[in-house]
C-alpha cells in the first residue's frame, strides 16, 4: 500500500505500471474492451503523482508522454493501493 512516508521516500519517476480492460469493472477509458496499460509516476518537485493510461499497442513511453490522466477516485484507487494521506497528494 503507497503510503505518504513511501512516497515522500521514493524516487522521482515511474513507480507503478500495469495493464487492465477497458470495461465498467476494470480501468474504464471508453468502454471498448480492449486492454489499456497504465503507468504511475511520482513527481519531481514535491511528492505528488499521478496515472496516465492509454490502449496497450502503445509504447510506455507515448502513455507517460501522451496518455490520458486516470481521474477518477475508485480508478486511481484500484491501479495503486494507498491510503487517504497518499491519495491526496494525486495530482490532477
Amino acid at each position: 500500500m503507497l503510503t505518504l512516508q513511501i512516497l515522500k521516500d521514493m524516487e522521482p519517476g515511474v513507480f507503478a505500471k500495469g495493464e487492465m480492460e477497458d470495461t465498467h469493472f476494470g480501468l474504464n477509458m471508453t468502454t471498448s474492451g480492449r486492454m489499456l496499460k497504465w503507468i504511475a509516476i511520482r513527481g519531481s518537485g514535491i511528492p505528488d503523482w499521478t496515472i496516465y493510461c492509454h490502449f496497450a499497442e502503445h509504447s510506455w513511453e507515448f502513455i507517460r508522454g501522451q496518455g490520458d490522466k486516470v481521474c477518477r477516485e475508485d480508478h486511481i484507487k484500484r491501479l495503486v493501493a494507498c491510503d487517504d494521506e497518499a491519495f491526496k497528494m494525486y495530482r490532477l
